[in-house]
């Protein structure tokens, strides 16, 4: 075996056990969360999810066939993108958009939003995503004054904005996450925000939580199917 082909499979056994190395209290919390909330097997067979962000984009996520349709819900726009890459139709402002690299633009733009207003909603199912790092903190106290078990979360060349750092609550009695803190470095000492996850109700087979405090998701729901048109036509569904 040659050194090149050598490094190679030390490199590749490293990045296995870098990849299974999970601390077995922070997978056990997870655990616990995921099952209060469903269970992975009932989130992975939900078909479509549809929310608002803050009455801002409305978004209907077709999970199963990784495409989205966000209406914004302030003025005449709409995107139909293919999350698989990135393609998709735009009309702006009761425009479309037909100019390549415009519509690549806006194409791009419209996956950041669903990243982040997605990562609003279903954060809990993501935490043990490839490329998401994990550190117990401990017990502290969420802002309504119960106790919590605590994880670090930061990212390593995953999402759109890789930089940031969470801390997520989870709530020792119900198991579910009850508060997160967001930091736009990991460097960062101080919290952007701090918000509660509450109110969480049952959409379909899985549970969801909307409420952030003085902010909420709404129009949640949840759907075995939808017109076809939903994804492709600019109409109203």
């Amino acid at each position: 075996m040659t050194m090149k082909k050598l490094c190679f499979v030390l490199f590749c056994a490293f990045v296995s056990v870098q990849a299974t190395a999970q601390d077995p209290k922070i997978v056990d919390l997870n655990n616990a969360a995921i099952k209060a909330m469903g269970g992975k097997k009932n989130y992975d067979k939900t078909n479509i999810i549809q929310w608002s962000f803050f009455g801002n984009r409305k978004h209907t996520w077709d999970k199963k066939n990784q495409r989205v349709r966000i209406d914004y819900q302030k003025e005449n726009t709409v995107i139909l993108l293919n999350l698989k890459d990135k393609s998709g139709k735009v009309l702006k402002k009761g425009r479309e958009i037909t100019a390549k690299d415009t519509l690549a633009t806006l194409l791009n733009d419209a996956y950041g939003a669903w990243i982040n207003d997605s990562y609003w909603l279903v954060m809990p199912w993501k935490i043990m995503d490839p490329g998401v790092n994990h550190k117990y903190v401990g017990v502290q106290k969420t802002s309504d004054g119960k106790e919590a078990d605590v994880i670090e979360m930061t990212f390593s060349g995953v999402g759109v904005t890789p930089d940031n750092k969470y801390l997520i609550f989870f709530d020792k009695e119900s198991h579910l996450v009850s508060q997160w803190s967001h930091f736009p470095s990991r460097k960062d000492e101080k919290a952007r925000f701090t918000m509660p996850w509450k109110e969480y109700k049952p959409f379909g087979k899985i549970m969801l939580s909307g409420s952030r405090g003085d902010r909420s998701l709404t129009e949640i729901a949840v759907y075995d199917k939808l017109p076809e048109s939903t994804f492709t036509s600019f109409a109203k569904p």
